[in-house]
């Protein structure tokens, strides 16, 4: 595929500035400018082992008022778009490297995508785990094919471990930068969003500490058409890039989650590359809270189907939380780039943005302890077609008068006008019934 530069100024001059040492890994010397030229390099060599993820048409664009469609990078082998980058690096490296293998810590995507991609191209891989890393990624990273080894309680221990290893064995560490390779290997992803989608007015990435997703694919998009307003967004929490960008340089003290919910959207910013390109590319970088996050993952699994993290839905959340109202009526690209959320938590995250978007509401009242006063309070419930999910009955701790029980019942809701119907129904014949607070 060959495309006409029309923004290659623009593109050297926001790295311009940028330092050419780096003390991250010993790949510092690939900290060259990055170019147009380099992206396209990347996406004809990593074309036959990565996904060309669809970039379809979503159901929820009537519900947001424009057309909006999905770039689904959750689909990848490991679930995450990181795998473009990786495969990118671990292609371009000496095949000296090659023979003597890598080594990485941690389980983040970055981690799980270097120990698919080199046991696919034979390289030796080692991934080195903290004891409180869950037994779920331990085993999905064997199934990849690398070696995992548990070593420390924390992930420090686990960084000095794997260095020490690389320091005496020869392995090359890995942890997860922006050099220039694996910034044209994420800057794929833009590349392909422009080629499906037609007369884009506007695509939405993940940001948040680790975007280089957000500047290698902008460094694509601003090329190929300058007027695609492209947008990053990241958790009001951990405001990682603002801040940055804010300083002028990758800010180091920003307090971080450990939580595995947020997973790379809560990290340090990692580099002054990633952060030069989106200073002069990025035409907009957003914050939104965790409830818009969890709307956002609910959203996606009923009307797309689709599992994703935090992560993957942040993009969404931006316009679930209404913080781009000038994109109304304009042809939207969402990237959805990871998928991969462990199971007791997307039980827990479901749960939680039932209740967050009133679908699932509790109330508790008190009932004389007679036969029949239950039966017409499930009446009522039926009557007003909600249905009970749990109904619970206390007799010895009721504070009230004697010989009476407090009933405490969790509904399943159509939405927030059907459970107000539902509480006034309630409230009419029982007016001391009291509702939890979401």
């Amino acid at each position: 595929m060959k495309i006409v530069s029309r923004n290659e100024e623009l593109l050297r001059d926001a790295l311009s500035h940028i330092p050419q040492s780096s003390s991250r890994t010993s790949l510092s010397s690939c900290n060259k400018l990055i170019r147009f030229e380099d992206i396209s390099a990347a996406a004809f060599k990593i074309q036959c082992g990565v996904q060309k993820t669809p970039c379809m048409y979503s159901r929820l664009s009537k519900q947001y008022g424009m057309d909006i469609y999905l770039k689904k990078e959750f689909l990848q082998f490991t679930g995450s778009v990181k795998e473009r980058g990786v495969l990118y690096l671990l292609t371009s490296l000496p095949q000296d490297q090659q023979r003597k293998g890598v080594i990485v810590t941690s389980d983040s995507n970055f981690s799980m995508a270097v120990a698919y991609h080199a046991s696919e191209l034979r390289i030796p891989v080692f991934v080195i785990m903290s004891t409180s890393t869950s037994p779920a990624r331990v085993k999905m990273c064997r199934e990849y094919g690398a070696m995992v080894i548990s070593y420390g309680t924390t992930a420090k221990d686990s960084q000095m471990h794997a260095r020490r290893l690389a320091q005496e064995n020869g392995y090359l560490y890995l942890e997860e930068e922006d050099s220039a390779v694996y910034l044209s290997g994420l800057g794929t992803v833009g590349l392909e969003v422009y080629e499906q989608v037609p007369k884009l007015d506007a695509v939405i990435f993940p940001a948040g500490g680790h975007c280089g997703l957000l500047a290698g694919s902008a460094a694509a998009l601003k090329h190929l058409n300058p007027l695609i307003s492209v947008i990053g967004v990241e958790s009001e929490s951990f405001p990682v890039l603002q801040q940055s960008l804010k300083a002028g340089h990758p800010i180091e003290d920003q307090a971080c989650s450990n939580h595995h919910f947020y997973g790379d959207v809560s990290g340090l910013c990692f580099g002054s590359n990633s952060l030069q390109l989106t200073g002069k590319l990025v035409d907009k970088v957003v914050a939104v809270r965790e409830e818009d996050i969890l709307i956002s993952m609910l959203r996606l699994l009923e009307y797309e189907r689709a599992t994703v993290d935090a992560e993957g839905a942040i993009g969404l959340a931006a316009l679930v939380a209404g913080k781009l109202p000038e994109l109304k009526g304009k042809r939207v690209a969402i990237v959805i780039c990871s998928g991969n959320l462990e199971l007791h938590l997307l039980q827990q995250c479901i749960a939680r943005a039932l209740t967050l978007d009133n679908r699932v509401c509790r109330f508790s009242l008190v009932l004389p302890d007679c036969p029949g006063d239950i039966s017409k309070l499930l009446e009522i419930l039926a009557r007003e077609e909600a249905r009970v999910l749990d109904i619970k009955q206390e007799r010895t701790f009721v504070t009230s008068e004697l010989f009476t029980v407090e009933v405490t019942c969790t509904m399943e809701t159509r939405d927030k006008i059907h459970t107000a119907q539902l509480r006034n129904a309630l409230l009419e014949r029982y007016p001391t019934a009291a509702w939890t607070e979401r």
